[in-house]
């Protein structure tokens, strides 16, 4: 079966999804999280990438990340996945692969669908029964972006972010108000459904892949 291209839009973000195989752990402590994050931010450094939302799982990792051009993420996507395996083989005393397969991505688009990629992201610990709020889990970006917490990651605020307010508390402070509410099953989906297909995630239908005028496919 040929593979689905990926799309690439100037300027627009990806929602980027890695699974481990078979759903298996590819964090089972706390220095497997930290080799991660540490990884990511060197690869994504080196890439032009910068990352505004993410999240580590037991099994799989959400990113919200802005690519520099067409190739960016799939090279830095590569890369990481190198990096990470051989260190995780190394430490665990294992061969083979870790990664189900190629990383899933989706555009998004929107500012309505940016916020709620982001809330997608910060909330599965909270949708996994893991912690009863965003806040206390702590191999995500909830803590930077809601309150200013230093995570030992870099973000960078998108532009959508920043529209919030004036003052970076203000801005924390809208943005913790988006999270009163869960996403409805119908956000949920469509989020879902943009990943699955590759497609892009915008606002009053499900995406299509390739449905936007201007995309280039990636890979």
């Amino acid at each position: 079966m040929a593979r689905r291209p990926r799309y690439f839009l100037k300027d627009q973000s990806h929602h980027v999804i890695v699974r481990g195989n078979n759903r298996m752990p590819i964090f089972t402590c706390e220095a497997d999280h930290l080799f991660f994050l540490l990884s990511l931010e060197e690869v994504f450094q080196k890439h032009g990438i910068v990352t505004h939302a993410f999240v580590l799982m037991g099994n799989h990792v959400h990113l919200l990340v802005t690519a520099a051009d067409p190739q960016s993420l799939p090279r830095a996507m590569k890369s990481l996945g190198c990096r990470y395996v051989h260190y995780f083989n190394r430490g665990h005393e294992r061969t083979g692969t870790l990664w189900e397969g190629r990383y899933r991505s989706a555009l998004v688009d929107t500012a309505r669908y940016f916020f709620t990629c982001m809330r997608y992201i910060e909330w599965n610990p909270v949708r996994s029964h893991i912690v009863a709020r965003p806040e206390d889990y702590r191999w995500s970006s909830y803590r930077a972006n809601a309150m200013g917490s230093d995570i030992g990651v870099t973000l960078t605020p998108h532009q959508t972010y920043l529209a919030l307010a004036r003052t970076a508390a203000a801005r924390q402070s809208a943005y913790r108000r988006l999270f009163r509410q869960p996403l409805a099953q119908e956000e949920l989906q469509a989020i879902r459904h943009a990943t699955d297909r590759t497609g892009v995630l915008r606002s009053g239908r499900h995406p299509a892949p390739g449905s936007d005028p201007g995309t280039t496919p990636m890979d």
